[in-house]
């Protein structure tokens, strides 16, 4: 049984800001500079806001300057997707979790070249924080080794 699960469309909009439900379900994006996470550098892993699929590290996210969180990789290439996004007249990678298919954002190859060059372009609206130190309690504690050598 998947412990990652998406509740039904009521119950998200429910539970979920409007800006999240927007984001997350509708492809939407958030505006620059405006959001949660951009200039959050705290210890600690970001997940779907909407199944709690574990996304992103922080010892992986860097400021990109673009105005929305910016992460070298995902935690584990298994909890997300990526397929075309052909809208706006662009041509583009979407970023969707694996089982929620929640829209997180999108990757891009501007990102640090000794880090595998890829700058994956997420939306604050669609993650929620989970601080180092509340990954056990929180139920995530097998990640807690991510942050074993960090000085």
């Amino acid at each position: 049984m998947n412990k990652y699960t998406k509740e039904s469309d009521e119950k998200l909009k429910e539970r979920l800001t409007p800006l999240q439900y927007e984001v997350t379900q509708k492809n939407g994006t958030e505006r620059p500079f405006t959001n949660e996470y951009d200039t959050n550098f705290e210890e600690g892993i970001y997940v779907d806001i909407v199944s709690g699929e574990p996304l992103f590290a922080s010892s992986d996210k860097y400021n990109s300057g673009c105005g929305w969180p910016a992460f070298t990789k995902p935690i584990n290439n298994d909890f997300i997707k990526e397929k075309a996004d052909l809208s706006h007249n662009m041509h583009r990678v979407e970023v969707r979790s694996a089982d929620a298919d929640s829209h997180l954002g999108h990757v891009f190859t501007d990102g640090p070249e000794e880090e595998g060059g890829l700058r994956y372009c997420i939306n604050s609206a669609s993650l929620r924080f989970i601080p180092k130190d509340k990954l056990v309690q929180e139920g995530y504690g097998e990640f807690i080794t991510l942050f074993d050598n960090i000085i």
